[in-house]
């Protein structure tokens, strides 16, 4: 099998898509002849023709509401927000139009639309380009909520979603986008061309959304992550020294509950790692989850290690961001409860 960064398998899921169903199509800002800011649509046009790889306006709205009423005509857009932090001018579209348009036709329309949105930070693009709003997301009814950790899964998930008869908001973190990162910044990034998760087979597959996976068996604690923050769990476990049980979670919504259960049942602490902020974060879902259907078997209080409370400050970036230090120091206060 092919290695592959994050980039490369995310245009390959689309290269497949759009030469397997002429339905598919993909547009955003600077998406068509430059690519993307990513270069995740590198090539796309040429191949495709510019009516089903183009560029749009600056409008995140005028882009969710084309996507909107292209699937709702039959079509499969996958539109890109150049950056999270710009979704908010598409949020009504998204959770007004999108998620609610199989519900307020009584099934007679759907829209099976997919929007792409590089989120996240560690590349110093500071509060207006390194928000994760994936909560946001997740309270709205009719919104599946996808954040991939590797290539391997990026691709299969991104073609899961294409397919899928409902919208679904694909999450990419930026700063895995060439490879997988141990959460130090004065360390080299590992490219992904050295990691088992960049192999990624050819052609068409599919990572079935609403099911996380155990990347790492442990007996002592449950990490529970997604995206960037997979590999900030394992650099932690592996500097202090601790046997913790790594569930990636990869789909929010749809979320797997049952490998969560099993997992927290079986070590009794967990802790849950996300980069957005703490307050009224997914992790916040989590816990409340983990109270309800574990409580019997905790032997300490679940911990969240997020980001902060603030703005995404540039200077401190490396502050905020959870790393293997604040992780690690967390885990064995955890283990000491």
């Amino acid at each position: 099998m092919p290695s592959l960064t994050m980039i490369e398998a995310i245009r390959d899921a689309m290269d497949v898509m759009m030469a397997r169903d002429d339905r598919v199509v993909t547009f955003g800002q600077d998406v068509g002849r430059f690519g993307g800011v990513f270069r995740c649509t590198d090539g796309l046009q040429g191949k495709y023709g510019s009516s089903r790889c183009f560029d749009t306006p600056i409008s995140e709205s005028g882009i969710v509401g084309i996507a909107v009423g292209m699937g709702a005509y039959g079509l499969r857009p996958v539109a890109e927000i150049q950056f999270a932090d710009y979704m908010y001018p598409a949020y009504d579209q998204i959770v007004s139009e999108a998620a609610r348009l199989r519900y307020r036709s009584a099934g007679e329309f759907s829209a099976p639309i997919v929007v792409r949105m590089p989120c996240g930070g560690g590349i110093f693009g500071a509060q207006t380009h390194s928000q994760s709003p994936e909560a946001l997301f997740t309270h709205v009814a009719g919104l599946k909520t996808v954040i991939p950790s590797n290539p391997h899964d990026a691709k299969g998930l991104l073609i899961a979603a294409i397919e899928d008869d409902d919208p679904v908001v694909f999450l990419e973190p930026k700063r895995i986008y060439n490879g997988p990162f141990d959460g130090h910044h004065d360390r080299p990034v590992v490219p992904w061309s050295k990691h088992e998760l960049s192999e990624t087979p050819q052609g068409h597959y599919t990572v079935p959304i609403g099911e996380a996976v155990v990347r790492r068996e442990g007996a002592e604690v449950s990490i529970l992550a997604y995206g960037t923050m997979v590999h900030v769990a394992e650099a932690a476990r592996r500097e202090v020294g601790i046997d913790a049980e790594i569930i990636d979670l990869r789909s929010l919504i749809p979320l797997d509950v049952d490998t969560i259960v099993q997992s927290v049942i079986k070590t009794g602490r967990c802790m849950i790692v996300h980069e957005a902020t703490r307050t009224s974060g997914f992790g916040a879902e989590l816990s409340a989850l983990i109270q309800e259907k574990c409580f019997y078997h905790l032997e300490a209080p679940v911990v969240r290690v997020t980001g902060w409370d603030t703005p995404y400050p540039h200077a401190q970036e490396w502050d905020y961001f959870p790393g293997p230090d604040r992780v690690g120091r967390a885990l064995i206060r955890l283990m000491e409860s």
